[in-house]
C-alpha cells in the first residue's frame, strides 16, 4: 500500500513539512560522504526556516496540554490501557518540559552563527557553495565522518525539542482517525463534509493502482481525482475503478 497524507490546515502543513525534514537529516547524517553531510546541512538550514514561524512552539504546547488534558479523562474508561495511557502521558510530560525549557526563539543559537549563516547564504544561490566560494566550510567538509556528525548534531540539537513535540502530535493525530474503505468510480470520489471536521486526510490504495490522488477539500466538500501520467504528456483521470481506503484524522 502507498499512503498520502493531505493536511487541512496550516499548522499540520509546518509540522508535517517539519516530520520529514528531520528524517531526511537523521538520513544523511549516517551517511560518510561529505555531499551526503552537506545535504544533512542543508536540511537543517530548511528545518531553521520553517521552524521560524513565532508562534510555533507556543501552539505545540498548548497542542500537548490539551491532548494530555484528553487523555486524562480517559482514565476511568475501563476499555484503555492504564501502562499504555501513563506511557503516553509521560511521554506529553517529559516533550512539554523539554519545549519549555528552550529559552528564545527556535534555533537562535544558530542564526547567531556567523559562519554557519554565511554558509547559508551562499547555499542559497545556485552553485554558490563552491570551494571558491566558501573555502573554509570546502575545509570542512574534508574533515572526516566522524567530525561532521559531531558537529551536525550540536547544530540540530536546538531542534530536537520541537521534534520531540511533533512526533507525539502527529502519532496522536494519525491515531485518532476511523478509516473506511472507499472506491473512486472511474477516478473520481465525491464526499459532503456534513459538518465533519478534520485536521488531516490520508489515502491509501494498492501498488497496482498506477495513480496519484489530487485532494482538494473544503469544510464543504471533499474531491479527490486518480490521475495517471504517460511519460511527458498531462496528467489525466483514471479510466478505471479505484478503491481505497479513507481516513479523516482529527485531535
Amino acid at each position: 500500500m502507498i499512503s498520502y497524507e493531505y493536511p487541512l490546515s496550516e499548522r499540520v502543513r509546518t509540522l508535517l513539512r517539519l516530520e520529514d525534514l528531520f528524517e531526511r537529516v537523521d538520513y544523511f547524517l549516517r551517511k560518510v560522504d561529505p555531499q551526503e553531510h552537506h545535504v544533512a546541512l542543508l536540511s537543517i538550514f530548511e528545518i531553521l526556516e520553517v521552524s521560524g514561524r513565532a508562534d510555533l512552539k507556543s501552539d505545540l504546547l498548548q497542542e500537548l496540554e490539551r491532548q494530555k488534558q484528553a487523555l486524562e479523562a480517559l482514565r476511568e474508561n475501563p476499555e484503555v490501557s492504564e501502562e499504555a495511557l501513563d506511557n503516553v502521558l509521560w511521554q506529553i510530560d517529559q516533550a512539554s518540559s523539554r519545549l519549555y525549557q528552550a529559552s528564545g526563539k527556535v534555533g537562535q543559537e544558530l542564526r547567531e552563527n556567523e559562519w554557519l549563516m554565511s554558509i547559508r547564504q551562499r547555499t542559497s544561490i545556485p552553485g554558490g557553495a563552491c570551494e571558491f566560494d566558501l573555502p573554509s566550510y570546502h575545509y570542512w567538509l574534508q574533515q572526516g565522518p566522524e567530525l561532521h556528525r559531531q558537529d551536525l548534531q550540536s547544530w540540530l540539537a536546538p531542534f530536537l525539542p520541537i521534534r520531540d513535540s511533533i512526533t507525539i502530535v502527529l502519532r496522536l493525530l494519525r491515531e485518532s482517525g476511523k478509516t473506511t474503505s472507499q472506491t473512486a468510480y472511474q477516478g473520481v470520489f465525491q464526499q459532503m463534509m456534513a459538518g465533519r471536521m478534520a485536521q488531516m486526510l490520508r489515502i491509501r490504495l494498492g501498488r497496482e493502482y498506477h495513480c496519484v490522488p489530487e485532494i482538494s477539500a473544503n469544510k464543504h466538500a471533499l474531491n479527490i481525482r486518480f490521475t495517471t501520467q504517460e511519460g511527458m504528456n498531462r496528467p489525466k483521470v483514471s479510466d478505471s475503478n479505484v478503491e481505497f481506503e479513507l481516513t479523516f484524522c482529527n485531535l
